[in-house]
């Protein structure tokens, strides 16, 4: 088994919403109760989570995104000068519509003292208490260049390309903020690529959000790229690339072929890549991935449905896989999250737990 993370059994990071944290939450909205209140029970709801993650062998925790409720917009209404308003529309998934929300940077975007931070002091010593390495993740800042549209960028900024470098300042705020606060383990959850292997969402975003596709991954890499060129050794930090995950819907259809070349470009130690289905395409795309140190973790175990995948053709795909890229630079975990919102994915939490002791379990037959 790998010594630093990815490890080879993993995780995106987000778990399904017990249902104290449900009632607690319905409560603070009513005015029954106070955010102290809800803050004990997330406390007690998130140290279970943890014991929860170790038991099922695991090496590594997550608080389980139980204290926000969008994977991305509470990290950017915490970021200064960026807020997240009301809008008409909500986004557009297959067969479901999000709570109608949008970015809007209506100031200089900056890193100061960011709830989030709080969040990550309360989940280390729970982790390191249960003997598993703690691991935060947030957006990417791809995520925001690609989610603001025009109308919404206002007050310091005449246009998307005014405000790149205080969007890659403040993500290198960010990064050192939480490493001084201890985190060894950071992810950049981040649907911007995956939408750059679609021709629709590329269509949307040009007809919709006016912002020109051409030259995107450059520019992703570049901002990307920027962000991490001086980020300690002792820092590890992957991304996640996603399709879209709410209520178990998505968004994006499409292999990595269009992007591998400079995804891979991108100084991140491991890419956390969807896998569970053919609309993710094939294995091919992997063989852009370096020699040396960078893995890819395979998203093989969906988390869209309670059906446990069937262990031996999850290794076959591994073996699939590895024609691609080495062995020893690949690892496991479930496509995404359980709950990249509040509401979850539809599945139960049995389920859930099934899902990750298989990823143990295969993994630990794979990796010997």
């Amino acid at each position: 088994m790998t010594v630093n993370p990815p490890y080879r059994a993993d995780i995106v990071g987000s778990f399904l919403r017990p249902d104290a944290i449900k009632t607690a939450r319905a409560d603070l909205a009513e005015g029954r109760i106070d955010a102290d209140a809800l803050r004990e029970v997330e406390d007690a709801q998130i140290a279970d989570l943890v014991r929860k993650q170790a038991d099922a062998g695991l090496r590594l925790a997550t608080d389980g995104e139980f204290r926000r409720s969008w994977w991305h917009f509470d990290f950017f209404d915490g970021l200064d000068g960026v807020s997240i308003v009301e809008t008409d529309h909500g986004l557009p998934f297959q067969g479901a519509q999000t709570r109608q929300r949008a970015v809007q940077v209506h100031d200089r975007i900056g890193f100061s003292a960011h709830p989030q931070l709080e969040h990550w002091r309360a989940l280390q010593p729970l982790a390191e208490a249960a003997g598993v390495q703690p691991k935060f993740s947030f957006p990417s800042p791809t995520v925001l260049d690609f989610r603001v549209e025009p109308q919404n960028i206002t007050g310091a900024y005449a246009d998307r390309d005014e405000y790149v470098d205080d969007l890659v300042g403040a993500y290198r705020d960010a990064v050192k903020a939480f490493y001084d606060a201890g985190v060894r383990y950071l992810q950049f959850d981040d649907t911007a690529w995956a939408y750059l292997c679609s021709e629709v969402e590329l269509e949307r975003a040009r007809t919709e959000r006016g912002i020109e596709t051409d030259g995107l991954g450059e520019r992703y890499a570049s901002i990307l790229n920027r962000v991490l060129e001086d980020k300690p050794d002792d820092l590890v930090v992957t991304t996640h690339i996603c399709r879209g995950n709410f209520r178990s819907t998505w968004i994006s259809s499409g292999g990595y072929e269009p992007i591998a070349e400079q995804l891979f470009s991108v100084g991140y130690d491991g890419f956390f890549l969807e896998y569970d289905n053919d609309r993710s395409g094939g294995f091919e795309p992997l063989r852009f991935l370096p020699r040396g140190e960078q893995s890819v973790v395979l998203g093989l175990i969906t988390t869209k449905t309670g059906d446990l995948e069937d262990a031996d053709a999850v290794k076959r795909r591994i073996d699939e896989a590895a024609t691609f890229a080495p062995l020893e630079q690949l690892a496991l975990s479930p496509q995404c999250g359980f709950a990249s919102t509040e509401e979850g994915n539809e599945l139960t939490e049995d389920q859930q737990w099934a899902k990750i002791r298989a990823v143990v379990d295969i993994a630990a037959d794979v990796w010997k």
